[in-house]
């Protein structure tokens, strides 16, 4: 059975999320469209997956939260990456890629 949109891989929702918000500031709707968009539509984060997520790299000292107006000027958490998080970004980058890279590997090789 196929599906219409692939699944996010373990793991890549931290790196997603991260590396959207390093061009600055975005509430959680925003986050999840940033992230349809910018995949050409092929990645759907569900509210369900986000808000834990963002709550956990919150507690993680990855991100800051303010209060702010969104575009419809409703209220909403506007989410910035922190010192932290920059570097967090950087190692989840750099793993994933050496996964992704590994992954090839085995593909082009096996």
């Amino acid at each position: 059975m196929t599906s219409s949109t692939p699944e996010l891989l373990p793991g890549t929702l931290f790196l997603l999320v991260l590396r959207t918000l390093s061009a600055g500031p975005l509430h959680g709707y925003a986050i999840a469209r940033r992230i349809k968009e910018t995949s050409g539509e092929l990645l759907t984060v569900e509210e369900g997956s986000l808000y834990p997520a963002l709550n956990r790299m919150l507690v993680k000292g990855w991100l800051k939260a303010e209060w702010g107006l969104s575009e419809s000027n409703r209220k909403a958490r506007f989410y910035t990456l922190t010192r932290l998080g920059r570097k967090q970004l950087e190692q989840e980058d750099a793993e994933f890629r050496r996964m992704v890279r590994a992954i090839e590997l085995v593909l082009d090789n096996a």
